[in-house]
């Protein structure tokens, strides 16, 4: 069952988004600093609480982790007391936390409401982020050379190649080259 639609009110980078999702293929494009990355975290915990059972605000917690594990910290910076509010939805349920900005890793998380179709039919998804996971790179190339991973080969052949450095000469030779060899 595939998510339908993302609204967050005051949320991180976002005052108030209402997203309608195909259900195929969505494609996020956008300046650095827009929420892409946030949306996409979002979109995951929804996902994965269908899954674990885990409460959505905790996932968001373990997801974004605020400093202190402060949910607070995720509202949208105002100078006033300000609630968040995150709603996903798919065509048999939907999912919705809220909480405000003063909310502390010692304080309750914030309210979790999803309706039971949501909980008893799992959904599966997974976020891979690029950025981590090439800044990771070397460690996992050297543990994945030792050690035997539970990860597919082809996660080692992609870090190999995004890890080479660029060829030596101009684009023009290296392009004649290529044409040369293939």
């Amino acid at each position: 069952m595939a998510l339908a639609k993302i609204e967050l009110e005051r949320f991180t980078a976002f005052s108030n988004l209402k997203l309608t999702l195909s259900p195929g293929i969505n494609v996020l494009v956008g300046a650095n600093g827009t929420g892409k990355t946030h949306l996409m975290k979002v979109r995951y915990a929804a996902t994965d609480v269908s899954k674990t059972g885990t409460s959505f605000t905790e996932k968001l917690i373990r997801v974004f982790l605020p400093s202190d594990l402060a949910l607070g910290r995720l509202v949208k910076r105002q100078n006033v007391s300000t609630r968040s509010v995150i709603t996903v939805r798919r065509a048999d349920g939907k999912l919705r936390t809220s909480f405000s900005n003063h909310v502390t890793a010692r304080s309750p998380t914030g309210l979790t409401r999803a309706n039971r179709r949501w909980t008893s039919r799992p959904m599966e998804c997974v976020y891979i982020p690029v950025k981590e996971m090439l800044s990771n790179a070397p460690g996992f190339l050297s543990l994945y050379a030792a050690r035997e991973l539970h990860f597919e080969e082809v996660y080692n052949d992609i870090l190999h190649r995004a890890s080479r450095p660029l060829l030596r000469g101009t684009p023009d030779a290296l392009h004649k080259q290529r044409q040369r060899t293939a």
